[in-house]
């Protein structure tokens, strides 16, 4: 009696753990710099919002897997995927051939540039007013790239890094910084309800987002796949509608099927 109740608890044990491996396997863990404006952010009731949110909740629906969000500083999300520590990552990462050598990207999702964001009453009309001023990036984006590659041909005196838009924009009103350089779009819509901000230049880097995994994980072509269908049936279309106002131009990366990028 003894061995056979040995047997059930053992069998129960193992089912037990049979049973939480597939719900674990059926959860995508995403990370995000949840404060990044509108791509996830969370609204006036707490509730977390934006184009990635809903972008990563429709994959993960398509999928049959639950989606789960966890709030991580921009700079921290290339190690969290790496270690396994998240399986995935949002918060317009941009694409580039040296992210490509340790980690991997769905194809990509939105087409983008970077911007200098000033307080409208600044007298700032572009980079040239930047000379002997203080620049506000995020750590580790590629306007923080950017700006220090550039800062002795744009003459800006000290460079500020941030985790997250809110904190910057807080320390440009209160006159901290006098510029605060990130993702255009994040800016124009950051910016076009609040008068005392304005955006006074594109700076073209012709950079891409995407969603990122760690190296080669087969997580990442199941989400391209998915992504795929979402700009054929004109999903992503309808999501970019509702947090930029129109539907994606023809030709970019909203509406276009693409390839995963490769080194």
């Amino acid at each position: 009696m003894r061995v056979f109740k040995a047997i059930l608890i053992s069998g129960a044990l193992a089912l037990g753990s049979l049973t939480a491996a597939i719900s674990h396997a059926a959860e995508i863990n995403v990370g995000a710099n949840i404060g990044n404006v509108p791509w996830e952010f969370q609204d006036a009731n707490g509730k977390m919002v934006g184009f990635e949110i809903d972008l990563m909740t429709e994959v993960g629906k398509r999928l049959g897997m639950d989606v789960k969000f966890t709030n991580i500083p921009f700079a921290g999300l290339f190690a969290a995927v790496q270690s396994g520590q998240i399986d995935a990552a949002v918060s317009s990462i941009t694409i580039t051939k040296k992210r490509l050598e340790s980690v991997s990207f769905a194809q990509p999702y939105y087409d983008s540039d970077q911007s200098l964001t000033v307080k409208s009453d600044s007298g700032i009309t572009g980079l040239a007013g930047m000379a002997g001023k203080t620049v506000g990036v995020d750590t580790g984006s590629t306007g923080d790239i950017w700006t220090t590659a550039h800062q002795a041909e744009t003459k800006i005196a000290t460079i500020n890094k941030y985790e997250g838009l809110q904190p910057a924009m807080l320390d440009l009103q209160a006159g901290r910084i006098d510029g605060y350089i990130s993702d255009i779009p994040a800016l124009l819509y950051y910016s076009k309800d609040k008068p005392q901000f304005k955006v006074v230049e594109r700076i073209k880097t012709t950079e891409q987002y995407s969603v990122m995994f760690a190296k080669d994980a087969p997580l990442a072509a199941k989400v391209n796949d998915v992504i795929t269908a979402l700009k054929k049936d004109g999903t992503l279309a309808k999501i970019h509608e509702t947090w930029f106002g129109t539907k994606p131009d023809e030709g970019l990366a909203t509406a276009t099927v693409l390839d995963m990028p490769k080194l």
